[in-house]
């Protein structure tokens, strides 16, 4: 059994939000067998890594089997272009072979999330709409947007709700390029 909010030593391990029957938790994977390595730049021109479970296809190319927490512009069931790299030993992101029509957002929840109090209610809102999360702990969930749910409804939601939350596929600067 999944353990609540722990980092995801497992595919789609962690996002657990209160008791086991909570809704929204990506779906089970079919049967990842790689983790794909990203490089996510950082402000002072570093970079931190964040690595996501994948099913290799063959030909250096992998299908996402969960969402970033710090990736932008890739999405749950993604396929990736993704040599090994000879320093890392392992598969390395260098591009999106094909979109899977999934969407991410994230969100940083304060109050942390518990059973019924409201940072627990704007997961529950998002659920109904259709969407699903994973958490990397109480407070900062990675959402998936899938293809039949449309974008906007969930930005006018989050708003409505004054949550805290990023586009982080497509981001905001490739949703809104003369607002950036």
């Amino acid at each position: 059994m999944p353990q609540p909010f722990g980092r995801a030593d497992s595919p789609r391990q962690a996002g657990v939000c209160g008791s086991p029957q909570t809704l929204g938790l990506m779906k089970q994977p079919s049967a990842p067998d790689s983790k794909v390595l990203f490089r996510v730049p950082k402000d002072n021109g570093s970079a931190e890594v964040e690595t996501l479970w994948a099913t290799a296809l063959g030909n250096d190319e992998y299908k996402l089997d969960n969402s970033p927490f710090y990736a932008y512009s890739v999405s749950w069931e993604d396929i990736v272009y993704a040599p090994i790299d000879p320093a890392e030993s392992r598969p390395t992101f260098v591009r999106v072979v094909k979109k899977s029509g999934h969407r991410t957002i994230r969100i940083t929840f304060d109050p942390p999330v518990q059973d019924g109090n409201e940072s627990d209610q704007v997961l529950r809102g998002l659920v109904s709409l259709g969407c699903s999360y994973e958490g990397a702990n109480r407070s900062y969930m990675s959402v998936d947007v899938p293809p039949n749910v449309e974008l906007e409804q969930v930005r006018r939601y989050l708003i409505a709700q004054e949550a805290q939350w990023e586009h982080a596929d497509p981001t905001y600067k490739q949703l809104f390029p003369n607002e950036a």
